[in-house]
């Protein structure tokens, strides 16, 4: 009899364990939720983030100074470096977030994995296989975003272009802003660019020796979401 009881608490315990995995791989692959795989000095909320943190539609992920946070959704993976904060979301299916400042730095294996909002921008992958890039706000209308693997597409309103491996540009969101040597806040003796009809929503300047540090940042710091 008392084997017959420690044979149902052995079947029990693992029945419990692998309820618990099925869970965490159900909330890894189903759209809007993520968790979190690594923290350090980080925020899911007002509560301090530690692994394996489920992560919600409208929750606000941050980064202390000397901080990061890593999260994975599907076959997305999101770093938060230090002194960041995204805003999570989910779009049509898709994993998302929006940047409010700071860095993100995300690894897709297909388009549809994950869309990155910053100011009016989105980007994402361009296509499928692995993706890494990485954008950062400089203010509310001028990104540095970079690809170190796959190429990205950045899109506002009905305009995209296209960022190819290995490059980095500065993205102004207000072509408006911008003077006719290229400088924005050129100041009151810059000119600026005449309104013309169907123009470009944005404009985009290759940033010389593009991202070599960004680039291996992100191949070590990001896993392929392939991975557990």
């Amino acid at each position: 009899m008392a084997r017959l009881r420690d044979l149902s608490r052995i079947i029990a315990a693992v029945l419990l364990s692998f309820g618990l995995t099925a869970s965490s791989i159900s909330i890894a692959s189903t759209p809007g939720l993520a968790t979190v795989v690594s923290a350090e000095r980080a925020h899911v909320g007002r509560a301090a983030a530690s692994v394996g943190t489920t992560i919600f539609p409208g929750d606000s992920l941050d980064t202390e100074e000397l901080g990061s946070l890593q999260v994975r959704a599907g076959a997305a993976r999101l770093l938060l470096p230090a002194a960041s904060r995204v805003t999570w979301s989910a779009e049509e299916g898709t994993a998302a977030a929006t940047l409010k400042n700071g860095t993100a730095m995300f690894s897709t294996a297909n388009a549809k994995a994950f869309a990155l909002h910053a100011s009016t921008a989105t980007i994402r992958a361009n296509g499928d296989g692995q993706t890494v890039g990485s954008v950062s706000i400089v203010n509310p209308k001028e990104l540095r975003v970079s690809c170190s693997r796959g190429s990205l597409a950045i899109s506002v309103e009905d305009d995209t272009k296209t960022i190819a491996e290995g490059t980095a540009y500065r993205v102004v969101l207000d072509p408006d802003s911008v003077s006719d040597d290229g400088a924005a806040g050129g100041g009151p003796a810059a000119q600026k660019r005449p309104k013309i009809a169907g123009r470009d929503k944005f404009l985009m300047y290759v940033i010389i020796a593009a991202g070599a540090a960004t680039g291996i940042v992100l191949h070590f710091a990001l896993e392929s979401p392939d991975k557990p």
